[in-house]
């Protein structure tokens, strides 16, 4: 069964915005920080931002400080990653994690953005 289902990427010019979400479908990881990593081709894996699927303490990358949100909706057991002011540098496959040592991923979603 599909634990994380992502959704939300797709193409966008350089200063648009995107909104990704990351969905505990099994309602298990209430209890666990839930992350957003990014990967570019050739490029290693690269923490986005963070923060508690139950409060709020948010943690954000320099690199996207600023500029990307994170938001929860805990009726839908959903975090969001709202992207703005993409530049692309920002283009990479986004995919959410957490549980146990944050061991739980999501599928990953392409954001792509054109200069």
């Amino acid at each position: 069964q599909v634990q994380l289902v992502e959704s939300g990427g797709g193409l966008v010019q350089a200063g648009g915005s995107l909104r990704l979400s990351c969905t505990d479908s099994t309602r298990t990881f209430g209890a666990y920080v839930m992350a957003w990593f990014r990967q570019a081709p050739g490029k290693e894996r690269e923490f986005v931002a963070s923060d508690w699927w139950s409060g709020s303490s948010p943690s954000y990358a320099d690199s996207v400080k600023g500029r990307f949100t994170i938001a929860r909706d805990n009726d839908k057991n959903t975090i969001y990653l709202q992207m703005n002011s993409l530049k692309p540098e920002d283009t990479a496959v986004y995919y959410c994690a957490t549980g146990p040592e944050l061991g739980v991923r999501g599928q990953g979603t392409q954001v792509t953005v054109s200069s």
